[in-house]
């Protein structure tokens, strides 16, 4: 009995030590991955030293994967202030698995067309005003004539609300496709810089798109604290370039592309690995965020928009399909 006891303490006590170690190589490897590809080149300094002030303390010892995941995460984003920062386990990954790059697309488009390619709703409202209500950026590729379908379908409306309040970021080329919509000509809108390759990538709207683009017309973006990423791009280059005005909520300022990284066969990381500078200023809104011409609430932000716009138009005497005094009316409901 007393060699069954030494068992298993032995065994438990193997079992500890070869966690430890597990967790030792993954936060290695994410340090080596930092310290190669982020786009600060000193940042993988905090890193280190806060795994390695963990790893003394031995506070990740008894974390399962999940809130292992969830602490590692949180410690890159709030250590080196970069909410591009993701760390996520892989349940059922296997690198031995071949998959076909054609059958990957194909399957990675079906996920997104079931949520319409972030596109949750397009309509018409009162005093024909166009809006569109946008929750992710899906690849061009895919989504192109989705979008396409939306500008078509807002072409003859006098402003535009795009709504981003849920929207988390998603592929640049779409970020780029979106934005071409507003501009009568090819524009560069930013230069991306890689550190790891040392190289500058100019990023430019099209001249030529499928649908109708959207010129010469009021245009208001919502925001929420939750608008992220590709979605803080498209307010910020609208509005940079005064096409557009902000509605909402500040927006939490993650400007950083990233790129996914596979640590020990167990773990995905996402590193910011490139900078984005506008080419008007050089700047972005990094560690900034957006802050609205209109700060609302979030729940509040599409009332006060549709409001704004009737009274621009009973100001400048547009015509819609409303008499002004069903305009005056309105703006009344919309103000309770």
């Amino acid at each position: 009995m007393k060699k069954l006891v030494i068992g298993i303490v032995l065994f438990h006590s193997l079992l500890s030590y070869a966690q430890k170690d597990d967790k030792t190589r993954v936060l290695s490897e994410i340090t080596e991955k930092v310290k190669r590809y982020y786009v600060d080149k000193e940042a993988y300094k905090k890193v280190d030293s806060s795994f390695q002030n963990d790893l003394k303390k031995g506070t990740l010892n008894t974390l399962n994967k999940n809130d292992f995941v969830a602490l590692i995460g949180k410690k890159l984003r709030s250590d080196i202030k970069d909410y591009h920062f993701s760390f996520r386990y892989l349940e059922n990954y296997s690198p031995e698995k071949v998959v076909d790059e054609k059958e990957k697309e194909k399957l990675h488009d079906f996920h997104n067309s079931l949520e319409n390619f972030g596109f949750e709703s397009v309509r018409r409202l009162e005093g024909n005003i166009g809006y569109i209500n946008f929750k992710g950026f899906a690849s061009p590729k895919s989504s192109a004539n989705t979008l396409a379908a939306a500008m078509n379908f807002v072409a003859n409306t006098n402003a535009l609300i795009i709504d981003l309040r849920e929207n988390q970021g998603g592929d640049n080329d779409m970020l780029l496709l979106f934005c071409s919509y507003f501009f009568d000509k090819k524009t560069d809108l930013y230069t991306t810089y890689f550190r790891h390759e040392d190289k500058i990538v100019t990023n430019s709207t099209q001249a030529e798109v499928s649908g109708t683009k959207y010129l010469h017309k009021k245009i208001y973006i919502l925001t929420s604290k939750n608008t992220f990423s590709a979605a803080d791009g498209l307010a910020y280059f609208l509005r940079e370039h005064h096409l557009a005005e902000i509605i909402g909520e500040k927006t939490p300022g993650a400007a950083n592309p990233v790129d996914p990284f596979v640590i020990q066969n167990q773990y995905l990381l996402l590193v910011p690995t490139g900078k984005v500078s506008s080419s008007l200023d050089g700047k972005n809104w990094e560690h900034i965020g957006l802050n609205p011409y209109l700060k609302v609430e979030a729940k509040d932000a599409l009332k006060v928009a549709h409001r704004k716009i009737l009274k621009d138009i009973l100001k400048t005497g547009t015509k819609t399909e409303l008499t002004p005094s069903e305009i005056k009316n309105l703006i009344h409901q919309l103000e309770q």
